[in-house]
This record gives structure tokens, C-alpha cells and sequence, in this order.
């Protein structure tokens, strides 16, 4: 049995929940992130150990669902140096696709996330009809507008696509705190140019709870992983584009993207 197998067997054990009762009870849609990259191997072991009063999403009978996200930035790479210098200003602009039957199955859409105060995460977002390649006018209306209400003033940026990820996702729902968790598997980075980076061994975990945490991050904890840098962008441009400053990825490119960082294939 491989790991993803393992982890559908224990998935599978868990009670559903509908997207309209999650959304209605863990929007959170002003959170703090915490991300841990781990081994897949080891995912089967963080959901068996959730509290029994964990559940799963499901729609239309499925547990797991296919996303892809197309991420824009400047040609100058001002998200990107935003994150990898740790401004206190700093941004992501991207479309995101739902793949799967029964979750928006092929609808788009776009979305802000920008830092709030005491370094809450700030996502935004509106359904996007345009196309993929570039950003049409309502959606850049809209960029400009959540981006000005975090200080930043990107009236003269001009915005490409730089990255497309692909990945499947879990998402569970933990009622004690009302908070959640996601788990990223078959993770694929491309640039727009087709070069691909795929870490089918690793997984992304990320909890959205409060300030304090959740048992989730205290579980996480407990089987030695510790949060860390990892973003989807960040990293997986880091790994892609080594010319990028990445020194504060370096620890995550080390661990999990060993291959990346000499220039062969992970």
C-alpha cells in the first residue's frame, strides 16, 4: 500500500462535512497560517490522530479535489522580493481553478492575499470569467483596490503570469476551535515557459486557526515537525529560478527540493 493509499484509508474514516457548513463555520478567511512540509509517508499518521470529532470535506461523494493556481507578479518580482525579504508589505495575486467535479468544477477565481495586523493572512476574492494568460480589468480594478487597502500602491505595476501549481487537496474541518486543516499531496510546479518541478514524496500541511493554534499544530508538534517558510510561490519559484534570492527558503529547498537546488530534476 502506498502512502496516498494510506492516507485515503484513514480519510475515509472520518465524518463528512458539506462545503456550505464549512464555509458557514471556518470561513477564516483572516487567519494565521501555519505550513509544514513533511513526507507523504508521514500524513497518514497526523490525520489518524486528529481529534475524533474531526471532519472531512465531501462533495458529491469525494474527498479530495484537484486545484490549479496561476500566480501574477511584476517583471521586477516585487510579490516574490516582497516574501523573500520578509517586507511587511507583501502580496500574491492569483486564479485559481477548482479541477473537480462538485466543487466549482471549473470555475475560476481571483484572488488577493495581503499580511494584517500582527501577521494575520488577508484573502480576497471575486469569480474571474477572463482568461488565464493575463489579468482582465476587473480583475486588476480589483488588485489595485485590496492592494491599496494594505498600503501598497501598485498603480504603475504591470502584472504577468510567473508560476502554475497543481495539486490535490484534503481539507478537514476540527470543531473544537473551529479551525482547519489542508493537505497538499501531488504537488507540480510549472514556470510559463513549461519547466516543471514535481515532490510527489511531500506533502504541504497547513493549519488556519488563531493566534493560539490548534490541536492539529500541537499533534504536528508532537510528531517533530515544526512550522515552516514554505510557499507554494515563494519555494517553488526559489526551486525553479535559482538566481532568485532565496536565502529565506533555503532551509525548506535543502530538505525537501535536495535535487532542485543543483540544477537536476527533483
Amino acid at each position: 500500500m502506498t502512502a496516498l493509499d494510506s492516507v485515503g484509508t484513514v480519510v475515509g474514516t472520518l465524518r463528512p462535512i458539506g462545503l456550505d457548513e464549512l464555509v458557514a463555520q471556518a470561513s477564516l478567511l483572516t487567519r494565521f497560517d501555519r505550513k509544514y512540509m513533511l513526507p507523504t509517508a508521514d500524513l497518514p499518521f497526523v490525520l489518524g490522530g486528529l481529534d475524533e470529532d474531526a471532519q472531512v470535506l465531501e462533495i458529491d461523494g469525494a474527498r479530495q479535489f484537484a486545484y490549479r493556481s496561476v500566480y501574477f507578479d511584476t517583471p521586477e518580482m516585487d510579490g516574490y522580493l516582497s516574501a523573500a525579504r520578509r517586507r511587511r508589505r507583501r502580496f500574491k495575486l492569483r486564479i485559481r481553478t477548482y479541477l473537480d467535479s462538485g466543487l466549482d468544477s471549473g470555475r475560476h477565481f481571483f484572488e488577493v492575499k495581503t499580511r494584517g495586523p500582527r501577521g494575520t493572512t488577508v484573502k480576497q476574492r471575486i469569480p474571474y470569467e477572463g482568461e488565464l494568460g493575463r489579468l482582465g480589468a476587473e480583475a486588476r480594478a480589483y488588485a489595485d483596490t485590496a492592494l491599496a487597502e494594505s498600503g501598497i500602491d501598485s498603480g504603475s505595476y504591470r502584472f504577468v503570469p510567473t508560476l502554475t501549481t497543481y495539486y490535490r487537496r484534503t481539507t478537514i474541518f476540527l470543531p473544537a476551535t473551529g479551525s482547519r486543516l489542508t493537505a497538499d499531496t501531488d504537488l507540480t510546479w510549472m514556470l510559463p515557459e513549461g519547466t516543471a518541478l514535481r515532490t510527489p514524496d511531500r506533502t504541504i500541511v497547513e493549519t488556519k486557526a488563531g493566534r493560539a493554534g490548534s490541536g492539529a499544530d500541537r499533534l504536528l508538534w508532537s510528531l517533530k515537525h515544526r512550522p515552516c517558510p514554505v510557499s507554494k510561490y515563494g519555494t517553488g519559484l526559489a526551486a525553479l529560478r535559482p538566481e532568485l534570492p532565496s536565502n529565506r527558503w533555503l532551509p525548506v529547498l535543502r530538505r525537501h527540493f535536495p535535487t532542485a537546488l543543483d540544477g537536476s530534476p527533483a
